[in-house]
């Protein structure tokens, strides 16, 4: 009887020990995840830093669930901070409906960002508030929150695996916005091994339901350093739309200066 409870006693212990061990690689594992999407994050910043300024031309096409097309011309600027988020500023052109239309938008590595849209036809600056950054952007699949440029400290990340995406051999990263106000629960981000561009993103709802997918195509190279996509799709998966980006004439370090970007420059932004 002695003999018997003692083996009891020592299964139970075993099993204790072995369970607890478990707990503790398990957690580990997770924190070598957690380390390792950080650690490619940071590369991926990393590696686009120091392009100073940049200016293109931009085709925005919307396009609805039965495929109808709506066009526009945009021009947008754009001036890196080394020690705070970049600030941009986009100007519609075309079609006329919406010619004059800019939108200000100063990205920040902690705390909410600043945004303003500017509609000529109110003649009247609004300023985007943190709970409506979910939004739609000028009825566009995406929102203003992807309109900030992509910072460290705005998410905490966790390194899923490798995959293929068109070809190129990937990290898998999740994505979890710290802030409270986004309109995602998480995201999913596919970035190449070779140059760490961001290829694909899966934008998951406050449901956590699959929302929309950021495809980006036809990278080329500038300054033989920076890289940037020629075109990018956006597909919500909810409501059958999308909204194509095709982009031209990339011209970097052309002297944009901070005074270049303020709600005073909204209004006679050409």
């Amino acid at each position: 009887m002695f003999i018997k409870r003692n083996l009891t006693a020592l299964v139970a212990t075993l099993a204790l020990s072995f369970g607890s061990q478990s707990a503790i690689s398990e957690s580990v594992n997770a924190q070598e995840a957690e380390a390792m999407g950080l650690k490619i994050s940071i590369e991926a910043k990393n590696r686009d830093t120091g392009w100073l300024d940049n200016t293109s031309n931009m085709q925005m096409i919307l396009r609805n669930k039965q495929g109808q097309e709506s066009i526009r011309e945009i021009k947008t600027k754009t001036l890196e901070l080394l020690d705070d988020g970049d600030k941009s500023l986009t100007i519609f052109d075309k079609p006329r409906d919406v010619k004059g239309t800019s939108f200000l938008s100063f990205s920040h590595t902690v705390g909410n960002d600043d945004q303003w849209l500017y509609l000529p036809a109110l003649k009247r600056v609004k300023r985007i508030s943190s709970r409506n950054k979910s939004g739609p952007f000028m009825g566009s699949e995406f929102s203003f929150e992807d309109l900030s440029s992509f910072e460290i400290p705005k998410y905490s990340y966790k390194y899923l695996g490798d995959e293929t995406v068109n070809g190129l051999d990937s990290f898998k990263i999740e994505q979890y916005p710290v802030d409270e106000n986004s309109g995602y629960t998480r995201r999913i981000a596919w970035i190449d091994k070779a140059e760490y561009r961001v290829l694909k993103v899966d934008f998951y709802d406050r449901k956590d339901s699959l929302l929309k997918t950021l495809a980006y195509n036809d990278y080329k190279q500038y300054l033989n350093k920076f890289w940037r996509a020629d075109h990018a799709l956006m597909t919500n998966h909810q409501n059958g739309k999308s909204t194509e980006l095709r982009w031209t004439n990339y011209a970097f370090k052309t002297g944009l200066q901070d005074a270049d970007f303020n709600r005073n420059t909204l209004k006679r932004a050409r």
